[in-house]
């Protein structure tokens, strides 16, 4: 039972660790990628170190200890966290490994050493070696399963990520000092210190500062007010600025990418008739809303994976739905797939800073064309940073499934000498260009030849092969 229940908590620490660390470095392969290696660096080295332990030591005199000190130091990470996060920002791979290493390492090194030092006190002869390592080591990992299952389908969805850690770190605590007190000789040693460490490092969680308004099962989000403009609204999403909302004035757009996809809807109006525009991601709902309130009889449909979100937008962000402003939940690979008819279809999806890598792949943009009427447009908001891998493949992609492809951005961001925001835009018809470029304002356009020479040789992204987040991080 300890080798299962302690196995478990170090699975549920490490799919917390991705909430966790997202609003300081983003929710990307990278930080998964991270948070796994430290994990299992833990793993290997209190496996280890717990092993020699038992041989030298009275193995259970080390369970009780060894239990509690894992509560204990899973209680630490959010605090831990909380001061280490604003320190190590950023996107790169040694803040991720630096903040996965101060949170995750010693918990899953110390919890972890409970499985050695369970094996040593099952072993009673050479005889049974095979059958108790091999019974342990199976329990160990139904309980990493258990503990996945369990925090992925149920916890994540049911909890904020503060009480969840609370509650392992208090229950590892307690069950520790339970065991320490039952295994140890009376008056030898005492878990009083490290119990009282361990209340402390909870009311330490319970106030740490945690920079989420609204913790969904995607996103830590959160609705800043703007200074400068008493009804302007930021949606931060992990460590990005998601969209800017006017809550009094839906018809203002703050960001030049929101202002180019506005004009672009106009332009593919069908004969001045109130558009058709299918949303892919909703966010703060910004394009939509002023869709809705500009273009009278307009149907715009949005797309969006986190019914938390859309909760926020209508409380805080005054999203209002109706006949002219539908917003239906889920994955959009899943949702896209049978609509048909509409005139614009934008893209506006965001996992941290990528575009979602199941929503780049030819396989997905041929769904979208799917969608759209003859000669209708699919434009889609992205952000790169040089040497612009993702922008490139990105419209690479398009131009394997679509006749017409153009990207839209200030000449220094084509250039490759600054990052921010592109528009990649694709049809089968006419991209009415000259109409663009005239309502464009300071941004520029590439198309045909130019459009090739500045793609080069990216490769197509399909479903097998969407290396989107190192394309993106790739400086």
């Amino acid at each position: 039972a300890l080798v299962f229940l302690t196995s478990a908590a170090v699975l549920v620490i490490e799919i917390l660790a991705g909430r966790i660390l997202a609003p300081y470095v983003g929710d990307t392969l990278q930080t998964y990628t991270g948070i796994i290696g430290t994990v299992l660096a833990g793993i290997a080295l209190g496996t280890w170190v717990g092993g020699l332990l038992a041989d030298k030591v009275d193995p259970r005199k080390l369970l009780g200890p060894e239990i509690l000190l894992g509560g204990l130091l899973s209680l630490l990470v959010l605090p831990i966290i909380t001061v280490m996060g604003p320190v190590f920002a950023g996107r790169t791979v040694t803040a991720i490994l630096m903040l996965s290493l101060a949170g995750f390492l010693l918990p899953a090194a110390v919890l972890s050493a409970v499985t050695p030092t369970v094996i040593k006190i099952q072993l009673r002869s050479l005889d049974e070696t095979g059958s108790t390592v091999g019974q342990l080591s199976a329990l160990g990992t139904a309980g990493a399963i258990m503990g996945t299952f369990i925090t992925g389908f149920v916890l994540i969805a049911a909890f904020p990520t503060r009480p969840i850690i609370i509650g392992v770190g208090a229950l590892l605590a307690v069950g520790g000092g339970v065991l320490w007190w039952r295994l140890d000789a009376p008056g030898q040693r005492s878990p009083a210190p490290l119990l009282v460490a361990a209340v402390l490092a909870g009311l330490l969680s319970a106030t740490a500062q945690v920079p989420c308004e609204l913790e969904s099962a995607y996103y830590c989000a959160q609705v800043v007010e703007d200074p400068d403009r008493s009804s302007g609204r930021t949606l931060l999403l992990d460590a990005l600025q998601h969209s800017y909302v006017d809550v009094d004035d839906p018809t203002h757009l703050e960001f030049e990418y929101a202002v180019v996809l506005a004009e672009l809807v106009d332009v593919y109006e069908p004969d001045g008739a109130p558009p058709r525009t299918l949303h892919i991601g909703g966010g703060g709902f910004t394009l939509p809303t002023y869709l809705a309130d500009t273009r009278p009889g307009s149907e715009n449909v949005v797309i969006e994976v986190d019914p938390a979100l859309v909760r926020l937008a209508k409380e805080e962000l005054s999203l209002s739905t109706g006949q002219d402003l539908e917003v239906r939940v889920g994955d959009a690979r899943l949702e896209v797939a049978g609509l048909e008819g509409f005139d614009v279809v934008v893209g506006d999806a965001f996992g941290g800073l990528a575009v979602p890598w199941h929503l780049t792949t030819e396989e997905f943009v041929s769904t979208v064309r799917g969608a759209l009427r003859p000669g209708g447009l699919y434009a889609v908001n992205m952000i790169d940073h040089p040497p612009l891998g993702f922008a490139r493949a990105h419209a690479t992609t398009l131009a394997a499934v679509f006749d017409e492809v153009a990207v839209l951005a200030p000449t220094e961001r084509l250039a490759g000498d600054v990052g921010g925001n592109f528009v990649l835009i694709a049809s089968d018809e006419d991209l009415h260009l000259d109409e663009i470029v005239s309502r464009s304002g300071e941004w520029d356009v590439l198309e045909g030849d130019d459009l090739h020479a500045w793609t080069g040789d990216a490769q197509v992204l399909t479903d097998d092969y969407a290396p989107v987040d190192q394309l993106l991080t790739i400086n």
